[in-house]
C-alpha cells in the first residue's frame, strides 16, 4: 500500500502535468475572460531566431537556438496562433503559396502539426471585389480562430464566419455546406476544387450578405463561444470618405448557432450611428451574480456588457445591455473652451479596439485607433461588472491615462496581482490590477501592435522593429533578454504545452526550453 506521501506526491506531479500541457485553442487561451495569462512553467528566458538561409526567405534551424522549429508564412502576418489537438493555426496572406493553383492575393488559415511544423492544409480566402475600403490588400486573416473539438471557428477577411473541419479535406468534404470550389473560386470566377490540403467548409454565415454590414478596410473579431451560441463583431464601419457610415442600422454585435451557422440575436446598442471609424474589437466573457456577460468594445468608444441569453421583440431578437461604460474621458471630446475635438486628433476621442479582459467581477480595457492614424492620447479603465445600466459615472474602480493609444489586451499575473500593458507608442507598463498604481514603464521604442503575455514569472511581447522582449513580472523592473527576429511582430505570443509561440510578418517560432530542432515529418 502506498504512503499518503507518496499519494499526494503524485497527485502534485499530476496536477503540475496538467497544468503544463495546456493547449492555447482560442484567444486569450483557456480563459473566457481573455487575460492574457498562461499557468505554464519552465519557459524560456531568451532564444536565437537563427539566421535565414543565403538568398531566401528560410530560416537556417541549425542556426537557432532553443527553437523547435520555423515556419514560413506570407507577407503579412497580425493574426495570432492558437494551438488545439496537436494543430497549430494562424492567419496570413498569400505571398509565399503553398498550393500553385492559388497565385493572387488571398487571406490565408495555415494550419500546422504542433510537433514538428509541418504543414497541413490551408483555407485561401479570395479578396473581396470591392477591393480596399472593405478588404485591404495583402493584410490576409486577422483574427484568430476558435478550436472546440473537431470544429475551427474564424472570421474571414470577407467578412464571413465559418465553421471549419479540423482535419480540412484531408477526411472528404464534411458538413452541409458543399460549394468550397465556388467559394475558392470567389465571385464571378471559375470554380476552383479543393484538394487533400485545403479547408473543408461546415457553415459560413455571411455578414455583409446577411446583415447588410460594410467593414471598413478589414473584417476581424477572434470569436468566442458559450454552450451552442457563437459571439462575434461585425465590423460594421465607414467607408472611404471616413465621414458616411454605410449601414447605420446594422448591427455591431451578433450571436450565431455555432452548429449551424443561424443567425440567434444582435445588440440592442444601436453602435451604428455613431461609429468613429471602424469596429475589430473581440468580445469576452464573465459570470456575474451567476449570470453570463459578454463585453464588447464598441466602435463608439464604450464599453458594454451584454446579456447572453437572447430576448425576442416583436420581429427582431436582441442581447440585451446589462450595463455600459464610455470609456472616452469628457477632456477627450472637447477642448479647454468647449470646443469638440475632432476625430481622429492625436488629443481627441478614440474607439476600443483591444478586447476587454474580464478578471474578478471588474473588466479592464484600453481605448486606441487604426495604428494609420498614428499615436495619440490614450486611456485604459477598470469597471466594476457588478453594476447595471449606464455606470460611467458610477463603475469605474481606476483609470490610467498615462497610457497612449493602445489596440493592445491586459494581461494580468495571478501570482502577484500585476497587470502589465503595451500601447501604440511602444510603452509597456506594469501596473496594480486592483489599484491601478503604476510600478514602472518601459519605453520599446518601436510602434506596439500586439499584446504582452504572462507565464511564468515573465512578461514576454514584441514590437515593430522586430525586438521580441522578455521581462520579469515584478514589481521591480528587470529586462531579462532582447531577441531581434528578423522580421516585425504584429502578433502576441502565445504558450501551448510548454512552447512558446511567436509570429512575426513572415515566420512562425516554436521555441521551447532546451528544445533541439526536430525534423520535418518527425513524430512525437
Amino acid at each position: 500500500m502506498k504512503s499518503p506521501a507518496l499519494l499526494a506526491l503524485a497527485a502534485s506531479i499530476a496536477t503540475l502535468a496538467t497544468v503544463q500541457a495546456e493547449d492555447w485553442p482560442r484567444w486569450g487561451g483557456n480563459d473566457p475572460g481573455r487575460n492574457m495569462y498562461s499557468p505554464a512553467k519552465g519557459l524560456p528566458s531568451t532564444f536565437d531566431p537563427g539566421k535565414f538561409k543565403a538568398n531566401s526567405e528560410e530560416v537556417d534551424i541549425t542556426t537557432t537556438k532553443n527553437v523547435k522549429w520555423v515556419a514560413k508564412l506570407g507577407s503579412q502576418t497580425y493574426g495570432n496562433p492558437v494551438v488545439a489537438n496537436g494543430k497549430v493555426f494562424v492567419g496570413t496572406n498569400n505571398a509565399s503559396p503553398r498550393d500553385p493553383k492559388y497565385k493572387d492575393d488571398r487571406s490565408c488559415l495555415y494550419t500546422f502539426n504542433e510537433y514538428n511544423g509541418d504543414f497541413l492544409w490551408q483555407l485561401a480566402v479570395p479578396k473581396l471585389a470591392s477591393g480596399k475600403v472593405n478588404d485591404w490588400e495583402y493584410l490576409g486573416i486577422l483574427a484568430s480562430p476558435c478550436v472546440e473539438g473537431g470544429k475551427v471557428y474564424l472570421v474571414t477577411s470577407r467578412c464571413d464566419v465559418v465553421c471549419l473541419d479540423a482535419e480540412g479535406m484531408s477526411n472528404g468534404n464534411d458538413g452541409p455546406f458543399k460549394d468550397e470550389a465556388k467559394y475558392l473560386g470567389g465571385p464571378g470566377k471559375p470554380p476552383i476544387e479543393p484538394g487533400p490540403t485545403d479547408g473543408d467548409i461546415i457553415w459560413r454565415y455571411d455578414m455583409m450578405d446577411e446583415l447588410g454590414v460594410f467593414p471598413h478596410n478589414a473584417s476581424n473579431c477572434s470569436v468566442i463561444t458559450l454552450g451552442d451560441k457563437l459571439f462575434t463583431c461585425t465590423s460594421n464601419g465607414q467607408d472611404w470618405t471616413h465621414v458616411n457610415i454605410p449601414s447605420p442600422l446594422s448591427p455591431s454585435f451578433i450571436v450565431l448557432d455555432k452548429n449551424t451557422g443561424t443567425f440567434l440575436a444582435e445588440d440592442d446598442a444601436k453602435i451604428g450611428t455613431n461609429i468613429k471609424h471602424g469596429q475589430w474589437t473581440s468580445p469576452s466573457l464573465g459570470k456575474v451574480n451567476g449570470k453570463d456577460q459578454v463585453y464588447f468594445g464598441g466602435g463608439d468608444g464604450i464599453l458594454y456588457a451584454f446579456s447572453t441569453e437572447p430576448v425576442k421583440e416583436g420581429d427582431s431578437t436582441y442581447m440585451k445591455k446589462v450595463w455600459w461604460f464610455d470609456a472616452v474621458p469628457e477632456e477627450y471630446k472637447h477642448d479647454k473652451a468647449g470646443k469638440p475635438i475632432k476625430y481622429p486628433a492625436a488629443e481627441g476621442p478614440s474607439e476600443i479596439n483591444a478586447t476587454p479582459v474580464f478578471y474578478k467581477n471588474r473588466v479592464y480595457v484600453a481605448i486606441g485607433q487604426d495604428p494609420e492614424h498614428g499615436e495619440g492620447v490614450g486611456r485604459l479603465v477598470c469597471v466594476d461588472a457588478t453594476k447595471t445600466g449606464d455606470i460611467t459615472k458610477t463603475g469605474l474602480i481606476w483609470d490610467f491615462k498615462e497610457i497612449h493609444r493602445s489596440i493592445s489586451t491586459v494581461s494580468i499575473d495571478p501570482t502577484n496581482g500585476l497587470l502589465f500593458i503595451g500601447d501604440f507608442s511602444g510603452f509597456v507598463y506594469c501596473l496594480d490590477a486592483e489599484t491601478g498604481k503604476k510600478y514602472w514603464e518601459y519605453d520599446m521604442k518601436s510602434h506596439m501592435w500586439g499584446s504582452t503575455l504572462v507565464a511564468d514569472g515573465k512578461v514576454y511581447c514584441g514590437d515593430e522593429d522586430g525586438d521580441a522582449r522578455i521581462f520579469a513580472s515584478d514589481k521591480q523592473f528587470k529586462l531579462i533578454s532582447e531577441v531581434n527576429m528578423g522580421s516585425p511582430v504584429f502578433s502576441t505570443p502565445i504558450v501551448a504545452n510548454g512552447t512558446l509561440y511567436i509570429g512575426t510578418q513572415t515566420q512562425l517560432f516554436a521555441i521551447g526550453e532546451g528544445a533541439k530542432p526536430v525534423e520535418a515529418g518527425a513524430k512525437k
